[in-house]
């Protein structure tokens, strides 16, 4: 690994992400290693860039300094840019296996699998989850907290309250039955709420006591129902212990025609795609998607949304305002239950609640005029070039749709800084975008099978926004100028320099076409900013 490789720089970021925590806890280094159960002098090693960092090392770290997984990312980062060096240069120096015991003793609660399951039957939605848990603490776990919380109109915050106020969840719907060990466990309410409920699962029942003493393992499993007229259009897991493996399941009809897609959100990245894609098969007459991550990070939330095309889809009503709300909606509806920390043995697990919002959102609008949001696959995948001259009709079919859907969105939103579209945000596959510069006197910039040749050295850092995620603004770094080739319809190839807004707007649009996004390009640990606090709104770049 040579000094200035990016792996050497991903490492460096490691320790001083690891250097922050540990002096934000006020620990010293022969502190931190005996908390971790490590020799004291190792991890002045690794501080001292002596020894790389292992993955025990920055598992053992995550859990001891409490870091949000701000250094489980980290090493995540690290840990891929060496696997790729390790790649080309053979497997040695491979790290040793990853003890079963990850976390040193006293970390508390640890999810060594969970589980969760949603199912649609029978007019309503059957949630069930299963955990694996292992008392790394030292104190036994008397009873476990989830969380269950409801929002059918997400997007309408009067509409929902009026809604749980007439029509409050109630616990004789629910159902709620939980078991451990092949015994089933008594529960106790802790908050009911019209929408929310909070419950204690007690490691007891009317014959027995079974406490989850220190070093034991047990699995927890249990279910509850919900109405359709209840329950919205998304099924939430926010990770709030450390946990080693997370699976999500949905199971719908055939015949509603669901489709499903998944975002994810933690400290470092808000509302971005689910880094793997979500698996589908069909059983009989039922559609089954599953998705599974490994480590997946503390303090992170990860979300499947979905909506039915059929006309007899579950969860529709009578009214066209509240079906459009739940079923079409991208913002936070309903979820089941996560995990939280154990504390003076008791273990705490719940749902994250963002709260409804007050009004249509930016990406609603931009979705109504047919462009795809964020967590579409689509928005993923490299285009596939033109045959031209062959494909002259395909190519200015495409065309003409972009630009058809410029003018409708146009007619929603101005854009000063100049506005540029590509195929795949409508779900078409081709190398194609467009691009209209700010200044109304300027021709359209049309880009078919484009190619950068070369870009200015110089970069300037602007914030940028994007029609499949038109809610929030993010600071992107961008060289000041740039030299693209295109070809024409007609086949013959054209290279055009474009210089500061146009290069922008231009770059912006050919990363569509290899399946990036504006936040690809941010550092990590960058924050977007929300379109409400965003204070250039009408506003020309400047430069």
């Amino acid at each position: 690994m040579s000094a200035d490789s990016p792996a050497q720089r991903a490492c460096e970021a490691f320790v001083a992400e690891l250097v922050r925590w540990r002096m934000d806890r006020g620990m010293s280094k022969k502190h931190l290693a005996a908390a971790m159960g490590f020799d004291p002098s190792y991890v002045s090693h690794v501080e001292a860039r002596r020894h790389r960092p292992t993955e025990d090392f920055a598992r053992r770290a995550e859990a001891v300094l409490h870091a949000d997984g701000a250094i489980w990312q980290r090493f995540r980062e690290y840990d891929k840019l060496r696997a790729g060096a390790r790649a080309r240069v053979g497997a040695a120096g491979r790290d040793p296996p990853v003890l079963e015991q990850w976390l040193p003793p006293g970390v508390g609660l640890i999810v060594e699998r969970e589980v969760a399951e949603l199912s649609y039957t029978d007019g309503g939605y059957v949630c069930r989850v299963r955990r694996m848990l292992y008392n790394g603490g030292r104190e036994p776990v008397a009873r476990y907290l989830i969380r269950i919380a409801v929002d059918r109109y997400p997007q309408q915050p009067d509409l929902s309250n009026r809604h749980y106020h007439d029509h409050p969840l109630s616990w004789d719907e629910l159902g709620l039955r939980a078991w451990t060990g092949g015994e089933e466990m008594e529960w106790r309410p802790k908050t009911d709420r019209d929408a929310f409920k909070e419950v204690w699962l007690l490691f007891e029942n009317a014959e027995s006591r079974f406490p989850l003493y220190p070093g034991q393992r047990t699995q927890i499993e249990y279910s509850y129902r919900v109405g359709v007229d209840k329950w919205g259009q998304w099924f939430q897991r926010a990770v709030r212990l450390p946990t080693r493996q997370l699976t999500v399941r949905l199971s719908f009809p055939v015949a509603a025609r669901p489709v499903v897609w998944g975002v994810e959100t933690s400290l470092s990245a808000e509302s971005v795609p689910l880094h793997t894609p979500i698996e589908q098969e069909v059983a009989d007459d039922r559609v089954l998607f599953s998705w599974t991550t490994d480590t997946p990070l503390l303090h992170a939330r990860y979300r499947l949304e979905w909506r039915f095309r059929s006309r007899g889809r579950p969860g529709a009503t009578n009214r066209p305002d509240a079906e459009s709300a739940a079923v079409d909606s991208d913002t936070e509806s309903v979820a089941g239950d996560s995990d939280a920390e154990s504390v003076a043995g008791d273990a705490h697990t719940g749902d994250t609640d963002a709260g409804p919002r007050t009004e249509v959102r930016a990406s609603d609008r931009m979705r109504a005029v047919g462009i795809v949001q964020r967590g579409a696959e689509a928005l993923r995948d490299e285009a596939r070039t033109f045959d031209l001259p062959r494909q002259e009709l395909v190519a200015r079919g495409v065309v003409s749709r972009l630009f058809a859907v410029l003018d409708r969105v146009g007619a929603l939103h101005p854009f000063r800084k100049g506005v540029g579209l590509a195929a795949p945000q409508l779900n078409l596959g081709w190398a194609a975008a467009v691009v209209r510069p700010a200044a109304p006197e300027r021709q359209p910039i049309i880009l078919l099978n484009p190619r950068i040749l070369e870009t200015s050295p110089d970069l300037d850092e602007q914030y940028e926004g994007c029609l499949s995620f038109f809610d929030v603004r993010g600071l992107v770094s961008r060289p000041l100028w740039v030299a693209v080739e295109t070809t024409l319809p007609n086949g013959a190839r054209v290279v055009n320099r474009y210089d500061r807004d146009l290069a922008r707007l231009v770059l912006h649009e050919i990363d569509h076409l290899h399946g990036r996004l504006y936040v690809d390009r941010m550092p990590p640990g960058s924050l977007l900013v929300p379109v409400e606090e965003y204070r250039e709104t009408g506003r020309p770049w400047r430069y």
